[in-house]
């Protein structure tokens, strides 16, 4: 038995969001500082430059798969297991995370408890995997947690020309199944844009998708039907999601 305090509060420790077993915990004010770095903490709190953690609620129904190093501490009866079931498994999880540029194993804690995450001042979005039609493709490095009910699979670009003209690496990791996933974002989803495509298609000019439904295609293309085109636009190439899915756009992000 055991009882924690202070980890929320109304207006010091915020539980702003929660799915699944996780909840997000924004610390609005940072008193932990020295005197010489107190107007800049300050300063960032009015910016909304936070410190944030994860808050992970186990009670023996459901595991969770944790970026490997981000966790902080756990209370209650939670272990953690390496989530690898055998040779084949442990291959697969190398490979993966060698063409994803994610860790290749990653902890799974299990039991019933309470789990608190690394704090850190990225944003941290909450996304379920059964929303996103083909699961939920994202971004090197975003991935920080999941439930254990979501697998992890490797999505391969459409075509070699995303991968030389892009500026897009060759895969990216996929969360597919039912279940709670945390996101690192550089900016809050107060600025992301969400746009949903029904059969049609999105053209971005800049490296400002974050994730996206792994149902989507994915190339790079001339901005104009013609090379003198393209070069008139000012434009030149730009990455091109087609199908029906959806997208998250960081547009105010330096690309």
């Amino acid at each position: 038995m055991y009882t924690i305090k202070n980890l929320t509060s109304p207006t010091g420790h915020i539980a702003t969001e929660t799915m699944g077993v996780f909840t997000v915990i924004e610390h609005a004010m940072d008193y932990s500082v020295s005197p010489a770095a107190a107007q800049t903490e300050y300063f960032m709190s009015q910016m909304n430059v936070k410190r944030r953690q994860v808050a992970a609620n186990l009670d023996g129904s459901v595991g969770l798969v944790l970026q490997a190093g981000a966790m902080q501490w756990t209370v209650g009866d939670v272990h953690a297991t390496t989530g690898i079931k055998g040779v084949s498994d442990f291959l697969g999880k190398m490979v993966k995370g060698a063409v994803s540029k994610e860790s290749a194993v990653k902890p799974e804690y299990v039991g019933c408890g309470l789990l608190v995450t690394e704090p850190t001042y990225r944003y941290l979005l909450l996304e379920n995997a059964a929303d996103w039609s083909g699961g939920l493709v994202v971004e090197d490095g975003m991935f920080l947690a999941c439930e254990s009910s979501v697998r992890h699979e490797i999505q391969a670009r459409a075509s070699f020309s995303s991968v030389m003209t892009g500026n897009e690496g060759l895969f990216n990791l996929k969360l597919t199944g039912s279940g709670a996933c945390v996101l690192e974002s550089a900016v809050p989803r107060s600025e992301i844009v969400e746009v949903v495509l029904n059969d049609d298609v999105l053209k971005i000019d800049g490296h400002f998708a974050i994730c996206w439904s792994g149902s989507l295609n994915f190339t790079v293309e001339r901005s104009g039907k013609t090379l003198v085109g393209s070069a008139a636009s000012g434009e030149g190439l730009v990455n091109v999601y087609r199908g029906s899915g959806r997208i998250l756009l960081a547009s105010l992000a330096s690309s």
